[in-house]
């Protein structure tokens, strides 16, 4: 590895989305500079100079060591496009997006609602309402979308008991979700969509404090410490990772298994295998594929590479999980493997708080497919489907299947 100077680039990352032939792997961009290396220097869309680390021991590396901060408003902050960095000036920042201590004083504020015992204890509840989407979807007869029928509506409904959501109000949430992950939408679009999502919990939240409840957003804003907007801000954070994550990984973990039929076909011989089978399907399609954005707050080497003070850092979790001096044949797909320490849930301070949960949702959702509909195939060639390449979190746009 060598050191590069100031200001220059190995190359420029301007379509980062764009998909190879198999829809599973990382995008080839990124795949490419993984073999120069593990520490690359790029351009981003606007330009802009950015470290670009691809092996699992510097990915992390940067995400457990906290001189690489995640405070989106710092000089050098990589963006993923301009409507994201537009952004930042006209909202309030969620914990994600903030260093310790504040980051810390809000996530401990959520720290219980996602702790293993409680999610444990939903786990009546998610298999419920797992088997009712099921029943629904079963009921209406195939071909169906697994995405729009099964996959996305099982964590809305999941997320929206635990925030204190109206579920009658998902085809609204939802449109705006989208809107926020698309990084191909104008500056005006995410301007709108951030807003009136905004805007909603802010009354929702604001009707709770008048009438509290033992929802989340309920008893965030009874605690009294966070503003409406503070509080919808997290409510923002939570709805759409609560929902968008969870549904494109039950939806793609599912082509995943209907491709490779030998592993579905172990799952279904030997439930046991489910979590460790959630583990692996996590690390393997790693559907955060574009990135995770850090700032460096100091100088420092990794490996040789100097990186200085105000240098942006994309952390490629989806390259760092194929890593093959951590996970041998990584390109391939094992559901007896002990992936146990993969980083599709990011690591360090700012991983995932809510972990557990989708690991539960996981488990109980694909469990259930493969159990109940043992013929489950897709109703279109695979070559048909189409992906969502353009979105920060990756999955598919429908998945047409029959039983």
């Amino acid at each position: 590895m060598t050191t590069v100077a100031d200001g220059e680039a190995d190359h420029a990352l301007s379509a980062p989305a764009v998909k190879g032939t198999c829809p599973f792997d990382p995008p080839p961009a990124y795949e490419q500079a993984h073999k120069a290396g593990p520490i690359s220097r790029v351009s981003l869309w606007d330009d802009s100079p950015c470290w670009l680390l691809t092996g699992y021991r510097q990915v992390r590396f940067v995400l457990g060591d906290r001189r690489f901060s995640a405070d989106a408003r710092l000089p050098g902050f990589p963006f993923l496009s301009p409507g994201r960095r537009e952004l930042l000036d006209r909202t309030t920042p969620s914990f994600i997006r903030l260093d310790d201590p504040e980051h810390s004083r809000q996530r401990r504020m959520l720290t219980g609602d996602f702790i293993i015992k409680r999610v444990e204890a939903m786990r009546p509840q998610i298999q419920q309402i797992v088997d009712e989407t099921l029943d629904r979807m079963i009921a209406q007869g195939g071909p169906a979308d697994l995405v729009s029928q099964f996959a996305l509506p099982v964590p809305s409904l999941v997320i929206c008991l635990l925030l204190g959501v109206p579920y009658a109000d998902h085809e609204f949430f939802q449109a705006q979700s989208r809107v926020l992950l698309d990084i191909t939408t104008s500056i005006e679009e995410v301007e709108s969509a951030n807003r009136e999502l905004t805007t909603y919990l802010v009354e929702l939240a604001g009707r709770k404090q008048k009438e509290p409840d033992e929802s989340v957003l309920g008893r965030l804003v009874a605690r009294g410490e966070l503003s409406l907007d503070e509080a919808a801000a997290m409510g923002v954070l939570l709805l759409i990772a609560g929902h968008e994550t969870t549904a494109n990984m039950t939806s793609l973990g599912t082509l995943a298994l209907l491709q490779n039929p030998e592993q579905a076909e172990r799952l279904r011989s030997d439930p046991s295998l489910i979590k460790g089978a959630v583990e692996e399907l996590l690390r393997y399609l790693t559907i955060v594929h574009l990135g995770i954005p850090r700032v460096a707050l100091e100088d420092l080497e990794i490996d040789g590479t100097l990186i200085r003070a105000g240098d942006g850092v994309l952390c490629m979790a989806s390259t760092a999980n194929r890593d093959e001096e951590m996970f041998a044949d990584g390109g391939q797909l094992d559901v007896t493997r002990d992936a146990r320490r993969h980083l599709a849930f990011g690591f360090g301070v700012h991983q995932c708080l809510g972990q557990p949960l989708a690991r539960a949702e996981l488990q109980i959702a694909l469990q259930t497919l493969l159990e109940r509909l043992p013929d489950l195939r897709l109703a279109v060639p695979f070559e048909e489907i189409r992906y969502r390449s353009d979105m920060v979190v990756f999955g598919v746009q429908e998945l047409p299947v029959e039983w």
